[in-house]
């Protein structure tokens, strides 16, 4: 999968990060759970992926990206439930 946009949280699950990625999005989450990107996800230790959609382009990834940071929380947290209802660390299952 090359571009996406994806959720991480911290351990706790109570802090959610919206991204999104032209690469592939295992390395990209590599990235993060190795503290590379030096942002908000590495000063809080949001490493955790429980939600990702696969998209055509980095174009429409980072478009989705926008629409779901507009999103109320209860709305992503709805979506994770949806896709992860265990809120598990998909990582491991990435290709």
């Amino acid at each position: 999968m090359e571009a996406a946009v994806y959720i991480l949280t911290n351990a706790g699950n109570n802090v959610l990060y919206v991204g999104a990625t032209a690469k592939r999005l295992k390395q990209r989450i590599w990235e993060h759970k190795e503290k590379l990107v030096k942002s908000f996800t590495a000063k809080y230790d949001i490493n955790k992926l429980v939600y990702y959609e696969g998209c055509e382009d980095a174009e429409q990834a980072f478009k989705r990206e926008r629409q779901l940071k507009n999103w109320h929380r209860e709305w992503k947290i709805n979506l994770i439930d949806k896709f992860n209802p265990t809120w598990k660390d998909l990582y491991p299952e990435l290709e």
